[in-house]
């Protein structure tokens, strides 16, 4: 059976789809400047004492509210998919979730204590569920036609405005609560908030028809069901926290069970619709295994905002001369690291085109890379024993572990938009951030962990484990890539 190649974009289309690419990716910028401007300083800000404008959790709270926050943000993304599906176009569920999410850092920076964070956060996941995946299926609209050398390359620029946000946000909000506190910082962070909606409202005139169309118009007879499965879950959550069910220190796990439990329900109808060819039952299967590995490698990662934060408040000597170093600028050179690396990394995809490694190989590469960085850290906390560590090592730790993401953040992205079924192509980006839900929500697990084990058999497990599971896929890569692009062209 010969399969027709794809119709790749004429010169004007990719310099229009240029133009539109670099304006949702300023936009994302400037969400990611809140988001991780917020999330480098929200760690420090349950640990600290209450003399330090902190609200003075225990280690395993702090670990949990943070990697339930995370996980959650990212699982309100599937809620955020299906509403840019199948009720309003992708470009005004942007629009909105935009400005929920201002909405919720403007009660951080005014509120204090546990009632002004539990506000605050919950407006920002809500909102950022609502934006994040319609941003990435709209850049997916604009590279459509692009060859996969173009789209990879793409996507990676994509992926480091999202890390330039990543690195800008915590070095300016970590730079106002270290001068000013807490709530100066979480101010920082509405400012970056206006600045993306303003961004984005410049841009909405230029987007593809496509973004402002409804992809699967759900039938208003049929609205009724999906109302009542909200109402459920809130139900389900108020009760759970009245009756003591849902504490701090468990909030990880039930957000990765919850995780969990929607991965594998999404995998199951996009594999048993008969809207889905064989060839994409195929893909998504074989997407199956990177999916999980992607959520493990990202719970290593993510560890920066728990076990490594609490290893940093424990151990870590941030005093230079008379200046005491701000600890959230540590969490900041994990992607500023990714930034640096990302041009040449891009370049490289681009000049070896079809000669590059495949999906499997690169975020094998991913967990590998952080795996020999946790080495490293074993290493150091081995050698320093009950000293506290020179901040110069936890630096080039940031730096060896954060540059791995490259092979992995935007590999997915671009991955999930083309291989994704074409009736579930918008659900297909929201399931791949659910390696992001799972990747935060493991970081609080494992950070609880972190808490009650030594440093040392805590490193060296995770160490082994990265490099472990990098190793089996790289030696499955190739039977893994060849149903991943089954029935479609790679190029």
């Amino acid at each position: 059976m010969t399969t027709t190649p794809p119709r790749l974009a004429a010169p004007s289309e990719t310099r229009a789809a240029t133009r539109g690419l670099w304006s949702m990716a300023f936009t994302e910028l400037w969400e990611r400047f809140s988001f991780y401007g917020l999330q480098g300083i929200l760690s420090f800000y349950l640990l600290y004492s209450l003399d330090e404008g902190g609200l003075d959790l225990r280690p395993a709270a702090s670990a949990g509210i943070v990697g339930a926050y995370g996980g959650a943000v990212y699982l309100a993304q599937l809620i955020g998919a299906w509403v840019g599906d199948r009720l309003l176009s992708p470009k005004y569920v942007v629009l909105w979730g935009g400005v929920v999410i201002t909405c919720g850092h403007v009660v951080l920076a005014a509120l204090s204590g546990l009632a002004g964070l539990g506000v605050g956060l919950v407006l920002i996941i809500l909102g950022t569920g609502a934006l994040k995946t319609n941003i990435t299926s709209i850049v997916g609209f604009i590279l459509e036609g692009q060859s996969d050398a173009k789209r990879d390359a793409g996507f990676t620029y994509f992926y480091m405005a999202i890390n330039i946000g990543a690195v800008v946000g915590p070095l300016t909000t970590g730079f106002a609560q270290n001068q000013w506190g807490f709530h100066y910082g979480f101010g920082l962070a509405v400012i970056g908030m206006c600045a993306a909606l303003v961004q984005y409202g410049f841009s909405l005139k230029q987007l593809p028809e496509r973004a402002g169309q409804v992809n699967n118009p759900l039938p208003a007879g049929k609205l009724i069901a999906p109302i009542g499965y909200v109402l459920a879950a809130l139900a389900v959550i108020v009760v759970s926290s009245l009756a003591g069910w849902l504490r701090a220190e468990n909030m990880s796990s039930a957000v990765t069970i919850v995780a969990l439990v929607a991965a594998a329900g999404y995998f199951a109808v996009i594999l048993s619709s008969a809207k889905v060819t064989r060839d994409e039952k195929r893909r998504v299967s074989a997407y199956l295994p990177l999916f999980l590995l992607s959520g493990i490698y990202f719970g290593f990662l993510f560890q920066k905002f728990t076990a490594i934060s609490s290893l940093i408040t424990d151990r870590v000597d941030l005093h230079i001369g008379t200046w005491t170093f701000p600890a959230a600028w540590i969490t900041t050179v994990s992607p500023l690291a990714a930034v640096l690396v990302t041009p040449l990394v891009a370049r490289l995809w681009d000049r070896l085109g079809p000669r590059q490694p495949k999906p499997a190989a690169k975020i094998a590469i991913g967990l590998l890379q952080i795996g020999l960085a946790y080495f490293y850290l074993l290493v150091v906390s081995s050698a320093t024993g009950d000293a506290t560590i020179p901040l110069v090592l936890i630096l080039l730790f940031m730096v060896f572990a954060g540059s791995s993401e490259v092979y992995v953040g935007p590999i997915g992205l671009a991955l999930a938009t083309k291989i994704g079924p074409a009736k579930f192509r918008a659900q297909m980006v929201g399931l791949n951030f659910l390696t992001l839900a799972l990747g935060s929500s493991l970081s609080g697990l494992l950070g609880q962990l972190f808490a009650a084990v030594s440093n040392t058999a805590y490193f060296t497990a995770v160490a082994t484990s990265a490099v472990v599971l990098g190793s089996v896929l790289l030696l499955v890569r190739k039977p893994l890539n060849r149903q991943l692009y089954a029935g479609v062209g790679t190029e």
